[in-house]
């Protein structure tokens, strides 16, 4: 129950003292010595109390505590003093007076709540805190006292010992009454301030374990210097220190004069440098990796061109533009050599080549081929995924950690300045906040700069123009203009069925009979059968598809012999007991109503893909008149530029419906909806424009569209047939799937003779001009009655 006091004042400067707390107070101070006289005048056969109340920056708190003098005498230290134990909490109210020359005041006392199950929780999980922070500190013998205490108020109350505690923070505490907020209050500084002594001491301990180790290492270099002066001693040799090693070697090498100047410069550092300094492991680093490159070191090159070609023809079937380019090289440098011409402005004669094709037509295993042709040393750079402009430049020697970027790494895995580097993937590389690595590689893939190419790592001058780049890409779209206009640019376009054949055989089997544990004379593979294979069951540009065919037939064959089935040699006949049915049947085998292009509206297409030339239908259909539906629909994940073409098509046929005898009159009453199946894959790109038209014109004319026949261009307004790109692959794609008959256009006549004669030997090209010209060879002839779907 609260009970009314007068007592006088005893402030406390930037100190708070808490109920249960004992603390010793000087007598020296004039305000502390007239409040404990005052408190003795008035003492009667009790003993004497003050009011401690905190004073911080000069203002006094609203709560004080009231103290009983326990005793008077002497501190430790010689000076008067007397020891206070704090009892309860008062709120000071009035002044008011009476004897002697301290402040009085009227309070009235603070009743403290009973302490709840809360409170008994908050209370355990303090103990729990307090025990911990007093054993990070070494204060065993406090451990069991505050183990003692029961009163969950009282517990609270003797964080004002806690020294991690600031005056404000204990004089919050003081004017909280409520035993719940205490506990909160003083659990939630305890847990703060034992996260801080968790990071200190983990910080001390590593701070230890490295000067443990530094002075061991200091100790065991010692040691070591030692035993070798000795040694050398008896040997009668001079002592030689690391750093005249290094300058020993540097000077050995015969390094570039400006990279031979960097390196004494930083052996002269590492001279000056301490045991203890990081910086020397550093230099140290950064003089090994310079000398490991291989500065003067060049593969004398194959300069037999019959040779080369050789080599090539042997590895790769088809191919000829990549070979045709890599022998005129060759007999470039050759024809150099022989008239004893030798480096033009500081460059050499490096070349920088882009490799651009669909999937598995060989385009890694290429760079190989060329290295040995060539007799160079092969390194094969992986690009994709790439997005740290560092990985191609390096590292500057400032972070911890640094290494040279992967262009200098490959020149010294390859231990020759003039190697073959293979950037694979190079479509691949990304860019994020780290930098963009296609930037750094313009540097690198230029001919009039890479001869002085500068790695962040080393800071020295990097020779790299007599390096021969093979870049590879399945697409050019994410190749950016600057990268892409500092290469040259080769295109593989895939191959023919015969070259699939003739790869399967010489290379493919071979190799997956020697998987399969087969020898060449257990199996006898047809070409009949490999042409079937690639024909019918696979149906790409490359030949990867190809090769997991032949391997399933091989395994197959390999578990019937050891299941007794069958027995070697064994001639591969039927596939379908290997491979099942075929997948990929030409749609003119199938029966005319099977066909997609049985019903008008639906027209064959050719497109270019990241995985090669592809063929694919556009399908078109009217509403009926009673919907009310008069839009255009496009469905089938369709690009803008794709969208357009739809619109261009369907804006033609308005214009010229009398001229072409079709009924175009009632499309105000109903819609058009046009649809390229593969719904799941984007597109895009102009030249599916008289593909479109040809479809929308079967729907309207009620005449089916040729089976045999597709065709690519893109249309304009007026009905003109503009050329487009990727007619190589376009044709490999309409020969893969049986199509005879291909209309491309007028303007892209040039592009067919980079076809291979093989397959325009087997296919009807017409280069038309006009969409009239597409109409009258794409629609079957018209029958009686025909009319629009």
């Amino acid at each position: 129950m609260s009970e009314r006091l007068t007592v006088p004042v005893l402030p406390l400067d930037d100190t708070v003292v808490l109920p249960g707390m004992v603390v010793p107070l000087e007598l020296n101070d004039r305000e502390v010595r007239g409040a404990v006289e005052a408190a003795r005048a008035v003492a009667t056969g009790t003993k004497p109390r003050v009011l401690l109340v905190p004073r911080v920056e000069g203002n006094y708190a609203a709560v004080g505590v009231l103290g009983v003098i326990e005793r008077e005498g002497r501190l430790p230290g010689g000076e008067p003093g007397a020891v206070v134990r704090a009892v309860s909490r008062v709120r000071i109210g009035t002044g008011t007076t009476g004897p002697g020359a301290a402040l009085w005041v009227e309070g009235d006392t603070i009743d403290v709540p009973e302490a709840g199950p809360e409170a008994a929780a908050l209370a355990k999980e303090y103990k729990s805190l307090v025990q911990a922070i007093l054993q990070h500190r070494g204060a065993w013998q406090l451990v069991d006292i505050v183990q003692q205490i029961d009163d969950p108020s009282l517990l609270a109350d003797q964080a004002g010992y806690a020294p991690y505690l600031t005056v404000e923070q204990k004089v919050t505490l003081l004017e909280t009454a409520d035993v719940v907020e205490r506990l909160t209050l003083v659990t939630g500084w305890a847990r703060d301030q034992l996260a801080e002594l968790d990071v200190a001491e983990t910080i001390r301990k590593d701070v230890q374990e490295g000067i443990d180790k530094q002075q061991r290492e200091f100790l065991l270099k010692q040691q070591l210097r030692a035993v070798r002066k000795e040694l050398a001693e008896l040997n009668g040799d001079a002592e030689e220190g690391e750093e005249e090693d290094y300058r020993a070697r540097i000077e050995a090498a015969d390094l570039p004069e400006k990279v031979a100047k960097a390196a004494l410069k930083e052996v002269d550092k590492l001279e000056r440098a301490s045991e203890a300094s990081p910086e020397g492991g550093w230099i140290r680093t950064w003089l090994d990796t310079v000398l490991e490159i291989p500065w003067n070191e060049r593969s004398e090159d194959s300069y037999d061109i019959q040779g080369a070609r050789a080599v090539l023809d042997a590895d790769h079937a088809g191919l000829d533009d990549v070979k045709e380019r890599i022998i005129e090289y060759l007999a470039v440098r050759k024809r150099r050599a022989d008239r004893g011409l030798g480096v033009v402005g500081g460059r050499r004669s490096g070349a920088v080549l882009a490799l651009a094709g669909p999937p598995g037509v060989g385009k890694t295993s290429l760079g190989e081929s060329v290295a040995r042709a060539m007799g160079r040393q092969f390194v094969r750079v992986a690009l994709g995924g790439v997005r740290d402009e560092a990985e191609i430049r390096g590292h500057r020697r400032t972070y911890v950690g640094a290494l040279p970027g992967r262009i200098v790494r490959a020149i010294k895995e390859a231990g020759a300045m003039n190697p073959v580097v293979l950037l694979d993937e190079i479509d691949k590389v990304g860019a994020d906040y780290r930098g963009d690595p296609t930037a750094a590689l313009l540097e690198v893939l230029d001919p009039a700069q890479n001869h002085t190419f500068r790695d962040h790592y080393l800071e020295v001058e990097l020779d790299l123009s007599d390096v021969l780049f093979l870049a590879t890409a399945n697409s050019l779209d994410t190749i950016p203009g600057p990268l892409l206009d500092r290469m040259e640019l080769v295109t593989l376009d895939g191959y023919t069925e015969d070259e699939k054949v003739t790869i399967a055989r010489d290379h493919l089997l071979p190799r997956q009979l020697d998987k399969a544990g087969l020898e060449s004379g257990d199996i006898v593979f047809p070409d009949e059968a490999l042409r079937l294979i690639a024909g019918e069951y696979t149906r790409e540009a490359g030949v990867r598809s190809l090769e997991r065919a032949i391997a399933r037939v091989l395994r197959k064959v390999t578990a019937k012999v050891a299941l007794g089935e069958a027995e070697l040699p064994l001639v591969i006949g039927d596939l379908t007991d290997y491979l099942g049915r075929p997948r990929f049947t030409p749609e003119v085998s199938l029966k005319e109503s099977d066909r997609r292009t049985a019903v008008p509206g639906v027209a064959t297409g050719l497109a270019v893909t990241g995985a090669g030339g592809d063929v694919l239908y556009v399908e078109a259909s009217l509403a009926d008149a009673e919907t009310g539906d008069t839009g255009v629909t496009l469905t089938g994940q369709l690009g803008d530029v794709m969208k357009e073409s739809a619109r261009i098509a369907l804006s033609y046929l308005r214009s010229r419906g009398a001229e072409l005898e079709l009924p175009v009159g009632d499309l105000k009453d109903r819609g058009v909806h046009v649809h390229v199946p593969a719904g799941a894959v984007p597109k895009d790109g102009p030249s599916a424009g008289v593909t479109m038209t040809t479809a929308l014109a079967s729907l309207l004319s009620g005449r089916p569209v040729r089976a045999d026949v597709a065709m690519t261009g893109e249309v304009s307004l007026t009905g003109r047939v503009l050329p487009i790109g990727g007619v190589k692959q376009k044709l490999l794609a309409a020969h893969r799937a049986g199509i005879t008959t291909v209309l491309v256009p007028k303007r892209n006549e040039p592009d067919l003779d980079d076809v291979p004669a093989e397959v325009l030997a087997q296919l009807t090209v017409h280069a038309v001009a006009d969409v009239r010209e597409v109409l009258a060879i794409a629609l079957e002839p018209a029958t009686a009655g025909a009319v629009a779907a």
